[in-house]
């Protein structure tokens, strides 16, 4: 009889990336409270690990994911608008697209200034012990100035700025010319295309770091913080963040169904990585890459939708911001005594919903921005200083919005324009979808497409074959050869 081998162990199931951010979130998160009760400034720990070894690392992921932003964002524009080259197709996503963001941010500072009103979270508020900050004001730009500024007089410096609004403009005529001359111009297409796959593959090797990343950013966030640079101010965190819950919860997914009529429940679990993402980095332009791969690739958008939605979203919608201004105005206003007019909170909406339109997408610019709205309605500038001490937990909560809100915006004009996939929405797997039982475009999407279909190798128009594959799989070429001399 022969032995019989082994059993093997039982494999134990990987953890998906999903698990990973939460664990390592909720870990950072820990450690850092903890810390907060033993580490004082100044000393070695705070000196060396927080201020050094967490802040390092920690920054160090966060300019990995700022430093794709600029180039991925011009190239998937470019391609996008280049696959649009209809101007019709282009006028419906973009002006919907823009409708829609405008419309949730107005919504969103009705209900902050709403709950504000109900939760009352400056009132008994000692100032002494809270004004610790000096705000820099914001530039108070004129609405012409505003619009302008959109158009760059040089898109190099503007690159160099990461004046997104600028990069969009520009991308957005570059591709729709390289759209619209087709097949004579199929070698800048060409290039667009494959950098652009070029920038995916550079997200997935650094969101392979992203676990380490935000554990140190957690700990050091709240190592700094502690309770008791939240407790002064827990009452106006709780009415943010309550407005947050609400938009997130009761205005998108209403949104969502109305538009989509997809399951919203199954949509949140999908988009769960976005959102961790988003906590952690407070970053809306960070996020970018996770989230046009996440909404390809498990809800279902097509490319040629996420990619012209969400750097856009990333630029102009910022209800999340938003609904902090709005809380916050109340908040300054109960806090020094004073009574705002009706006239005053119509200001605010419309101020805050101006503000967001070429607002950048970093940590940190909301309270910049809050200064111009308390011009606006004669507040003292002192009140924003109130805030920054924890801007950084109300700056995580509402970034989630405002990529939640990107999501929801971009899967409901992907629906109106017929580019959303259903079946890949309704796959039961959290994960991404495989490829192969996926329907892929009948245009090159990404590097393999052009180098191995067998009919069309150009955007805009059927070309040659590709005239690169014999330098870019010279084995494949000889092998082709040889078998070729042996069937003759």
């Amino acid at each position: 009889m022969q032995a019989q081998a082994p059993c093997s162990k039982a494999k134990r199931p990987k953890l998906n990336q999903t698990t990973w951010i939460l664990i390592s979130l909720i870990a950072g998160a820990l450690v850092g409270i903890i810390l907060s009760f033993f580490v004082h400034k100044g000393d070695v720990v705070s000196a060396y690990f927080i201020e050094g070894v967490c802040y390092v690392v920690g920054q160090g992921f966060v300019r990995l994911m700022q430093m794709i932003v600029v180039p991925l964002v011009f190239c998937s524009i470019v391609v996008g608008a280049a696959s649009m080259s209809d101007p019709k197709m282009l006028g419906k996503i973009g002006g919907g697209t823009i409708a829609m963001y405008l419309l949730t941010t107005a919504l969103a500072v009705l209900i902050a200034l709403g709950i504000s009103h109900l939760t009352n979270p400056g009132l008994g508020l000692d100032l002494d012990s809270v004004v610790r900050v000096t705000p820099k004001a914001a530039e108070n730009q004129t609405i012409q100035q505003v619009i302008l500024n959109i158009i760059p007089t040089n898109i190099f410096a503007g690159m160099a700025k990461g004046s997104m609004l600028q990069i969009i403009f520009f991308a957005l005529m570059l591709g729709f010319i390289l759209g619209h001359l087709g097949s004579k111009v199929g070698t800048v297409n060409r290039f667009f295309t494959q950098f652009n796959a070029v920038m995916m593959r550079m997200i997935s090797i650094i969101l392979k770091v992203a676990p380490i990343g935000i554990f140190f950013l957690m700990v050091r966030t709240f190592t700094n913080l502690g309770f008791t640079g939240v407790l002064p101010m827990l009452n106006f965190i709780l009415t943010v963040y309550l407005g947050l819950a609400i938009q997130l919860f009761i205005v998108y997914m209403l949104i969502l169904f109305i538009f989509t009529r997809i399951n919203p429940i199954h949509f949140l679990k999908k988009y769960i990585p976005v959102m961790l993402f988003a906590f952690t980095t407070s970053s809306s332009n960070a996020c970018i890459p996770l989230n046009m791969e996440t909404l390809e690739k498990r809800i279902g958008v097509h490319p040629k939708v996420a990619s012209f939605t969400i750097p856009l979203g990333a630029t102009i919608n910022m209800d999340g911001t938003a609904i902090m201004q709005g809380a916050a105005v109340v908040f300054a206003a109960q806090a020094f005594g004073i009574d705002l007019t009706t006239a005053a909170f119509l200001s605010v909406v419309v101020t805050a919903t101006a503000a967001s339109i070429g607002t950048a997408g970093v940590p940190g610019v909301g309270t910049i921005m809050l200064t111009m709205v308390f011009t606006t309605v004669g507040l003292p500038v002192e009140g924003v200083a109130m805030i920054m001490g924890i801007d950084r937990i109300l700056d995580m909560g509402r970034t989630v919005i405002n990529v939640t809100g990107d999501g929801v915006v971009t899967t409901c004009i992907a629906n109106a324009t017929g580019l959303l996939k259903r079946d890949v929405f309704k796959n039961d797997s959290i994960q991404a979808v495989n490829p192969e039982d996926v329907d892929l475009s009948t245009e090159p999407q990404d590097y393999n497409d052009f180098t191995i279909a067998p009919e069309r190798s150009e955007i805009g128009g059927a070309g040659n074959m590709d005239k690169f594959a014999e330098l870019e799989y010279p084995a494949k070429k000889q092998k082709t050869e040889q078998k070729a001399q042996q069937e003759h």
